[in-house]
């Protein structure tokens, strides 16, 4: 990776946090292990490829925070889920994690449909023992489940139902940072109004 490369991703991250913690909306999907916002190299093949937030974002005075500074190789779960999903489209560059709860994922499914977005549920409780990575989680598995029950194609929003030990979490893909931010501000925001409709 040159030079110019590490320049332009750390700009476009740097851009697209800017975009989450002005996003008031979002901490409310802020999930208990804390998002991640990843951002793969074109060439990527391990997490080193891979810029991200370390310490994650958390919640600060009410707004999403970014608790330490973006750096390569700061991913291990979020920066092996993106090169897995670029294995099957090499397109999708950027990801972020948020929240799921019924509520949520009634919300999501609502949304993606009303955006024309493909949607899909991974139920980690068959999630094969034998194919777990170091993480200990079957990344491979999980990213063919989400494939498979779209027909063949990477969802623009999926989510992982919870197992033993493992908070339920959803993921919105895209090409690039600035375009993750965009729409996962646009869903916090669309989500927060669908709550102040129902009380």
């Amino acid at each position: 990776m040159d030079l110019n490369e590490k320049i332009d991703m750390i700009g476009r991250l740097y851009l697209g946090l800017e975009q989450i913690e002005d996003c008031k909306e979002f901490s409310a999907l802020i999930p208990e292990v804390r998002t991640n916002f990843v951002y793969a190299s074109k060439e990527s093949t391990t997490p080193g490829d891979v810029l991200a937030v370390d310490g994650r974002i958390s919640v600060v005075d009410g707004f999403p925070k970014a608790i330490g500074r973006i750096k390569f190789g700061a991913s291990g779960y979020m920066a092996h889920l993106l090169l897995e999903i670029r294995k099957k489209d090499s397109e999708i560059r950027s990801i972020i994690d948020f929240a799921n709860n019924p509520k949520i994922a009634e919300f999501l499914k609502a949304y993606c449909k009303g955006n024309g977005w493909d949607f899909s549920v991974v139920d980690r409780r068959f999630e094969p023992e034998n194919m777990k990575d170091a993480e200990g989680e079957a990344i491979s598995w999980m990213v063919e489940e989400a494939i498979q029950a779209t027909g063949g194609k990477m969802p623009r929003v999926f989510y992982e139902t919870g197992a033993l030990g493992k908070e339920p979490v959803s993921i919105l893909t895209g090409k690039d940072p600035l375009e993750v931010a965009e729409q996962i501000c646009k869903l916090a925001r669309s989500y927060h109004e669908s709550g102040q409709r129902t009380r």
